[in-house]
């Protein structure tokens, strides 16, 4: 597998104002709802010159909207159309859906699929619990690899040499108490991780949330997502989340696997 910390020289085919348009769209985000020129230029590290053409087009093309009341930016509907189209073409979605429904109504928590890109893992699927879960992700939402279940579970099926590789490009942030930073430390868990078959993460992301995550492979073995289920410590011990749910977990992320391999 291509290890993505890995740079490379550009292509003189490489359109940097489409990069630019693209690094536009990702200044929004929960914390950043609406922005105006000066702040996408802050931001950006633009020129108001280039963030004025760049929103002008993206309005005009829908991606973006204004905001009539405060004149500021906010990210426009038609960009739900990219994400849908997305996940209308992704096989592995496709595959996945029934047995990660079956698998949420089995064990009565919230179960999702996330995809790796990057150093993070991407949710394309969630099937939430009847029980009350505090935290909310949204398909799209991002989170690293080196401190969330579904990362490890990733992780765990790489080379140790290609797992060291993405610790030491990832900004290895405390995100709670519980978060653990030293590459060292985290090897051992993936190693621990690897040999039980089934990763975890206990409140090292967010407070009181818990989560215990599988890989699903592709034809040549190789890690393409994972499975995980996601628990609040008020339910919940992370050892008898591991002992209850993880045997149901690994059950579904083979049989998506194999339901993969099927239709390719």
């Amino acid at each position: 597998m291509e290890n993505p910390t890995a740079t490379s020289s550009r292509s003189s085919l490489f359109n940097q104002s489409i990069e630019k348009a693209f690094a536009v769209l990702g200044l929004f985000d929960a914390q950043h709802t609406q922005l105006s020129l000066s702040e996408i230029a802050r931001l950006s590290g633009m020129s108001m010159g280039s963030v004025q053409r760049i929103t002008h087009t993206l309005e005009q093309l829908g991606y973006i909207n204004r905001v009539p009341q405060t004149r500021k930016y906010r990210i426009g509907i038609k960009i739900m159309t990219v994400a849908s189209q997305y996940l209308e073409a992704n096989l592995l979605v496709d595959c996945a859906n029934p047995y990660l429904s079956d698998l949420s109504n089995r064990c009565m928590e919230t179960v999702s699929l996330t995809e790796p890109c990057g150093l993070e893992m991407v949710y394309v699927a969630r099937f939430t619990s009847r029980h009350y879960i505090p935290i909310h992700m949204p398909i799209g939402s991002r989170v690293p690899m080196f401190c969330t279940a579904s990362g490890r579970a990733f992780l765990s099926a790489l080379d140790d040499t290609i797992v060291r590789d993405y610790l030491e490009a990832s900004e290895l942030s405390a995100h709670t108490p519980n978060t653990v930073t030293d590459i060292d430390a985290l090897m051992e868990i993936i190693h621990a991780c690897r040999a039980r078959g089934v990763a975890w993460n206990n409140a090292e992301f967010f407070q009181g949330d818990i989560n215990i995550a599988a890989p699903v492979l592709n034809a040549t073995g190789e890690p393409v997502a994972a499975v995980h289920i996601t628990t609040p410590s008020s339910r919940w011990k992370l050892e008898d989340a591991l002992d209850q749910l993880g045997p149901p977990l690994m059950e579904c992320a083979r049989a998506i696997t194999k339901a993969a391999r099927t239709r390719n």
